[in-house]
């Protein structure tokens, strides 16, 4: 990959996870508001769709913020942004939630990119695989 294309990822991969950091991090912070938010959706278990919540958001922000398995991550996140829009933004007669819905469609078909090229060589799945080309000292 070029210079200029591995810079794309880089900075698609940093814009992309902003909305997860903040996300998991603001539910990591108010687990009483997440838990009734979604109770609100009649999701069972409250308590374990919490920490789902967090892990996703804000472990897969994370990951792809660094791009640290990153075909992965861009996979899982992809299926999040599915579900979410599925159980919490399918009241397209509500404007709101229609561009939601239209957001996390969007967001999809970016994870989709990030899944299918990667996260380029500015990462550390890029590093790591340097890394185990290298010959062993010895």
């Amino acid at each position: 990959m070029s210079e200029r294309e591995n810079l794309a990822l880089l900075i698609g991969r940093v814009l992309m996870s902003a909305i997860f950091l903040s996300g998991g991090w603001a539910k990591l912070l108010a687990p009483a508001a997440t838990k009734a938010m979604l109770a609100s959706h009649a999701l069972p278990v409250v308590d374990l769709a919490w920490v789902i919540a967090v892990v996703v958001e804000l472990g897969g922000g994370l990951l792809l913020l660094f791009g640290l398995f990153t075909r992965a991550t861009g996979l899982v996140l992809a299926a999040w942004c599915v579900a979410t829009a599925l159980i919490a933004h399918a009241h397209l007669s509500d404007r709101m939630q229609e561009i939601n819905f239209m957001k996390n469609m969007a967001m999809t078909g970016g994870f989709l990119y990030v899944f299918a090229f990667g996260a380029g060589a500015w990462s550390l799945d890029a590093a790591l695989s340097r890394r185990r080309r290298l010959p062993v000292a010895g």
